[in-house]
């Protein structure tokens, strides 16, 4: 499938390239196959290629000399028929606790869509998220598939503090905050997991693509891993797909 993409100079050493405005699986792919596709060219000298729902930034070691025939250019790699990239993504199964001693909006958002607590995390966790983009944060992942039911505005007032692993909800979104940061998500639960470590050859271990599971957990369980996860012996449970 092939998009009636909008193609124009963003400054004077970039392109930035839009889909359609809909967070959509398949514009993700499409996304995914075109950067790859620019990537694997060589016909540029690129400095940094970056993407989010329904974009890619290109930036170029040098000013953009002619943007015709540069986006001409774009536009053919775009129609080639070859497919750069074979999707082997993981589902990454992630534990939350969803005691309200961390979920301090599950109230709020239960409340907020007339349903129990119990009803969110139940909503909430039998979805299979997928990682769309990464940013914001180093290790925050954009997520799509919230179910409508769970959609909640942010707050009014963001928090000057959110304890990283948070796992919030945010209008049409759920995401997991990797770090402790100012907020204005509705925190419903929490993670032991590390989402972003310098130290490792891949600071995160998801990727645009992959999809996300959370697993509700007790309090104990959730205590018994982050203490695995501060030795580095705990291994996320994930499985291959799109083989």
């Amino acid at each position: 499938m092939s998009y009636n993409l909008t193609y124009k100079q963003f400054n004077e050493r970039s392109i930035l390239i839009e889909w359609p405005k809909t967070i959509d699986e398949d514009i993700l792919n499409d996304v995914l196959q075109f950067k790859a596709k620019i990537k694997a060219s060589e016909m540029f000298e690129i400095t940094v290629i970056k993407h989010a729902y329904q974009s890619v930034l290109i930036q170029f070691k040098n000013n953009i000399a002619d943007v015709e025939r540069l986006i001409t250019t774009l536009k053919s790699i775009y129609q080639s028929e070859k497919e750069i990239i074979s999707f082997q993504n993981k589902i990454w199964k992630i534990p939350v606790c969803y005691d309200p001693f961390f979920g301090i909006d599950l109230a709020h958002v239960a409340n907020e869509k007339g349903l129990s607590s119990e009803t969110v995390i139940e909503k909430h966790s039998q979805v299979t998220y997928k990682v769309y983009f990464i940013g914001f944060l180093p290790g925050f992942l954009y997520l799509g598939g919230l179910d409508e039911a769970l959609e909640t505005p942010r707050k009014a007032t963001p928090r000057l503090q959110i304890e990283k692993g948070s796992v919030a909800i945010g209008g049409n979104q759920t995401g997991i905050y990797p770090s402790n940061s100012p907020g204005g998500w509705n925190i419903i639960g929490q993670t032991p997991i590390n989402f972003f470590n310098a130290n490792k050859s891949e600071p995160c271990f998801a990727r645009a693509g992959d999809g996300i599971k959370f697993i509700p957990v007790s309090k104990k369980e959730f205590l018994d891993i982050k203490t695995l996860v501060k030795h580095d012996v705990y291994i996320i449970e994930s499985e291959v797909i799109n083989d």
